[in-house]
């Protein structure tokens, strides 16, 4: 039976009090939930997060790391320095990292390895924004993101790695892919995985959607044969969201 991966994205919210309560309120609600789960807190309130997700059944996540493990890197944060405080599962290439923060894909694939040779797992988003789309040219964006972004990384690592389809005109836009789109994607995704491995890996590999996934959408997108889990961002700052999207309620 399959065991899907619905991890929350917090984005830049909610301060330390608040992250706790959130955090104390998702570990006791989702105490029952068989999916595998994960929160990623904003940097400042991680370890504190961390103590409360102690001996639970909830991963703790963070939304970026840095692509050195130490040195003259002001404002990062270091794989190790996560490691430290409990960070299992980092988030890699975001559209808001890539479009916002212009972060290429040579520097997330950096990032990705970095983050696998020191075992945390690693989420990398690959996605397509509306004018991609529009202009037909979405498979080869995601061949690109995924080629690029996993380059270096053999097989014995890719294990540790989830991909996640975030089309980027549905981020936070209250915007979703249709489920049949989506899966389409996803598919596509596997394709280029067995393209780049083999067929095997290709049907292993965990691979999520993002995109104004809400507890209404949920069940339908999860039904579809090669949707694995969800990247929540919005809908994850709230148990009252967060935990019916988990169960699929």
């Amino acid at each position: 039976m399959k065991r899907y991966f619905i991890a929350g994205n917090w984005k830049m919210h909610k301060t330390i009090p608040e992250a706790i309560e959130l955090a104390s309120e998702l570990k006791e609600r989702l105490a029952d939930c068989k999916e595998k789960l994960m929160i990623a807190p904003p940097f400042t309130a991680l370890y504190s997060v961390a103590q409360v997700l102690k001996g639970s059944n909830i991963l703790l996540g963070a939304q970026n790391m840095g692509p050195e493990e130490s040195g003259a890197h002001t404002g990062e944060i270091s794989v190790i320095m996560l490691k430290d405080i409990g960070v299992r599962v980092v988030i890699l290439g975001h559209s808001e990292r890539r479009h916002t923060y212009g972060e290429s894909d040579a520097l997330i694939n950096a990032k990705v390895k970095l983050a696998l040779k020191h075992d945390l797992e690693a989420i990398l988003c690959v996605g397509e924004t509306l004018e991609e789309r529009e202009r037909g040219v979405l498979e080869n964006v995601i061949r690109r993101q995924l080629t690029e972004g996993l380059r270096g990384v053999d097989t014995s690592m890719l294990a540790n790695v989830t991909i996640a389809y975030e089309p980027v005109w549905a981020i936070g836009t209250g915007k979703t892919a249709t489920p049949e789109d989506a899966d389409a994607v996803h598919a596509f995704c596997r394709q280029v995985i067995a393209e780049l491995y083999s067929s095997d890996m290709a049907k292993n590999i965990v691979i999520q959607y993002g995109g104004s996934v809400k507890p209404e959408n949920t069940a339908t997108l999860m039904a579809k044969k090669n949707i694995d889990g969800a990247l929540v961002g919005g809908a994850s700052l709230k148990a009252e969201s967060f935990v019916p999207i988990a169960k699929f309620l």
